[in-house]
């Protein structure tokens, strides 16, 4: 091979890898990066909350209580006297536990249900699709209340509430293509040699159909870290003293007018988080969707 062709050989090379081919797809669209940024560095700080946070989150001291944010406290302080910059960063700790252990429950139990009810059909089919629209009669939060009212609060009761809620979604997501494939020739054919159910839906159905659950389940972590926000400030989430984006946004709501930093701060540590991961969620339907990517 002389010179001259290497360099098109490269190219053709990267032309046809799928792996840098996909790479180079997220890469293009410049928001993605951002998001996907933005979400690891929010992951990071959740982590590391202990080594950044300049404070003890539980610490009080009602001399320094509704300090404006200065030097000391870049953020401020609350009503007890606790440091605000340190409890909206362990307070992501928990947002970002439930927000993503919730959406990856919720899919795990939607995606087996929900292949199952397509690739079944007939009375299993009726139940598990009626109990769905059941479900998803209810608005999110009236939803989230009524499983936190019956669980009880909690961190592991939270994201089996939430988790619960995001199933059905799931489900439905799982069902359609599900419902589709199982009728394609080579699920015949293989059908047709011997292969098990279980083989199927898991070797020739599933891969087929979890680029969109996942690029979904991105998108909607954004939306379960809200929900979890909601809950705690109405008090049915995980309780005080420990931090969480959504009490400490209800500790502040009395004192708006003369603490403002106490609610302002988490209530933008929420917006930001949920911003990056719809934006990794819309950088990843692009390189799973062939006719985006094209």
């Amino acid at each position: 091979m002389n010179e001259a062709s290497a360099p098109a050989v490269a190219a053709a090379g990267v032309e046809f890898s799928p792996r840098r081919r996909l790479i180079r797809t997220f890469l293009r669209n410049r928001t993605s990066v951002v998001g996907a940024g933005l979400a690891l560095a929010m992951v990071f700080v959740a982590i590391f909350a202990p080594w950044l946070a300049p404070y003890d989150p539980l610490d009080q001291n009602v001399f320094f209580r509704f300090t404006k944010p200065e030097a000391s406290h870049p953020l401020g302080t609350d009503f007890y006297g606790r440091d605000v910059l340190s409890r909206v960063l362990w307070g992501a700790r928990v947002s970002l536990l439930v927000g993503i252990s919730s959406v990856l429950l919720g899919m795990a139990f939607g995606m087996v249900f929900g292949m199952i009810a397509a690739y079944k059909g007939g009375k299993v089919e009726m139940a598990i699709m009626r109990a769905v629209d059941v479900m998803m009669s209810f608005p999110d939060e009236v939803f989230g209340i009524m499983i936190m009212v019956v669980l009880g609060s909690g961190l592991e009761k939270l994201i089996l509430a939430i988790a619960l809620l995001f199933a059905p979604r799931f489900v439905r997501l799982a069902y359609a293509p599900t419902l589709a494939l199982k009728e394609r020739d080579y699920i015949a054919a293989a059908r047709a040699i011997g292969a098990s159910d279980l083989r199927l839906l898991g070797k020739h159905i599933l891969p087929n159909i979890f680029g969109e659950l996942l690029v979904m389940g991105t998108l909607w972590i954004g939306t379960a870290i809200r929900l979890e926000a909601n809950l705690s400030f109405l008090g049915l989430g995980v309780p005080p003293p420990t931090p969480t984006w959504g009490n400490m946004i209800r500790t502040g709501m009395d004192h708006l007018t003369d603490a403002w930093w106490v609610s302002v701060f988490p209530g933008l540590a929420i917006l930001l988080t949920v911003f990056a991961f719809n934006l990794l969620g819309d950088g990843l339907r692009d390189v799973i969707d062939p006719k985006l990517r094209a």
